[in-house]
């Protein structure tokens, strides 16, 4: 598993956990220290997203849930949410992760860790984003 893989994961970990218990991933983030992993980058670029993901969030929500048909955040599976936000960060705003790998890697996450729907939703959803990335306003 590569080191941003294994970041992914460490990020989408810090961010459902931090919407479960009612905090900010930051905050969660502080608690815990930073991701326990030997990598140096894995524990950088986990940071790099769950502050990117914090800091961008109200966006990042604003164009899920207009561009997600039919499903509004509430209703997404907490893994899905939390998997689109960071897939959205990387796919938007992480310009040295190429765009297909960010939705790829999402998609990959999303088989792993979460219903059988979701690969296609999450899949679906985040190639949507990058069709439209170069008119959305960030």
């Amino acid at each position: 598993m590569s080191a941003r893989t294994k970041a992914r994961k460490l990020a989408l970990d810090i961010l459902y956990a931090s919407e479960m218990r009612g905090m900010e991933p930051g905050e969660l983030l502080a608690q815990r220290g930073r991701p326990n992993t030997d990598e140096l980058s894995a524990r950088e670029h986990a940071v790099r997203l769950i502050e990117g993901v914090q800091e961008h969030r109200e966006r990042i929500d604003e164009l899920l849930a207009t561009y997600a048909t039919g499903w509004t955040l509430d209703r997404m599976p907490a893994v899905d949410r939390n998997l689109l936000r960071l897939g959205s960060f990387e796919l938007l705003w992480v310009d040295d992760v190429p765009d297909g790998v960010a939705v790829s890697e999402a998609v990959a996450l999303a088989t792993e860790l979460s219903t059988d729907e979701s690969p296609r939703f999450v899949n679906g959803l985040l190639s949507r984003l990058q069709e439209l990335k170069p008119s959305l306003a960030l």
